[in-house]
């Protein structure tokens, strides 16, 4: 059940689409002076070596974050600069080798009167969450939850100000993770309308995977709710033999693509996204097959 640690995947092209895009989403919603709650209903660890055991096993982040940082800040879109520098404000003097998780690029963007509820099931990850979280010293502002985000967040929908944002993504490695991001998010417009929902799938060979965002964006449709869809392709999603791997083409397995699909999102976001999509896709290709899409409705 608890076979995926976000700490082998941080840093990858999965979180760079992720963390780019909630940080654009929190950043406009921030200039209007209501308070903001904001759910992340699978939290993680919240800080992440770079260096350590996890991310060296699988190397990830060199061909995620590392090729941002290794680009000129002046020749990053808005979006990209502000996730490069979301990164580099955790890390003290030079290089990266910690990367923050949701949890602590969410808090960086807070205000006061903002509110952040972390979830995580998973017993070691939580308690390097509740570990990581305190050191920010946020006292009453952050509430980590060792328990199911699914069901947690439904007690706290709608929150006091009317106004949240909920990130979700679960590893899917669990087969009814699938059915369970459909009920959760049908069962939250129902109690908050009004709420920003984000949700990460993995963009594989699978029919729930491929079945998530067109069932998503039934949901925001038959709600009367506006959607957005972003989607990054680094690579083929085939593995190769070596005698078949052509000249600049990967033969690595691994998740080829992502998507994030949100619900009432914030009006500046597509635009946003529509010039650092491109970049994203240029930086980290890993084969010619590397593509981006961008759709929206409501």
């Amino acid at each position: 059940m608890f076979s995926y640690r976000h700490g082998f995947h941080a840093g990858n092209h999965a979180d760079v689409l992720k963390h780019t895009v909630l940080i654009a989403a929190l950043q406009h919603m921030t200039q209007k002076e209501t308070a903001i709650s904001v759910y992340d209903t699978h939290a993680g660890a919240g800080l992440y070596r770079l260096d350590g055991d996890f991310a060296n096993t699988s190397g990830e982040s060199h061909e995620g974050i590392a090729r941002l940082l290794d680009t000129p800040l002046a020749e990053l879109t808005p979006a990209l600069r502000a996730y490069v520098e979301t990164v580099r404000s955790v890390n003290q003097g030079k290089g990266v080798k910690t990367y923050p998780g949701s949890p602590f690029i969410t808090h960086s963007l807070l205000r006061p009167q903002d509110k952040l509820r972390l979830f995580e099931l998973h017993p070691s990850d939580a308690r390097s969450l509740t570990g990581n979280m305190a050191q920010l010293e946020a006292g009453k502002q952050v509430e980590v939850l060792m328990e199911d985000g699914f069901n947690g967040v439904k007690r706290f929908l709608p929150p006091p100000s009317r106004r949240g944002f909920l990130l979700c993504d679960p590893s899917y490695e669990i087969k009814t993770d699938y059915g369970r991001v459909l009920t959760m998010i049908e069962d939250a417009l129902i109690r908050f309308a009004t709420g920003t929902y984000a949700v990460w799938y993995p963009i594989i060979p699978r029919q729930d995977a491929h079945d998530l965002p067109k069932r998503l964006k039934s949901i925001a449709t038959k709600a009367g709710k506006p959607w957005l869809h972003a989607t990054l392709t680094v690579k083929s999603s085939k593995i190769r033999t070596d005698a078949t791997v052509a000249e600049g083409e990967s033969k690595r397995p691994g998740l080829p693509a992502s998507g994030m699909f949100l619900i009432n999102p914030p009006y500046s976001l597509k635009a946003a996204l529509k010039e650092a999509l491109p970049q994203m896709q240029k930086l980290l290709a890993q084969d010619k097959n590397a593509t981006h899409t961008l759709e929206s409705g409501g």
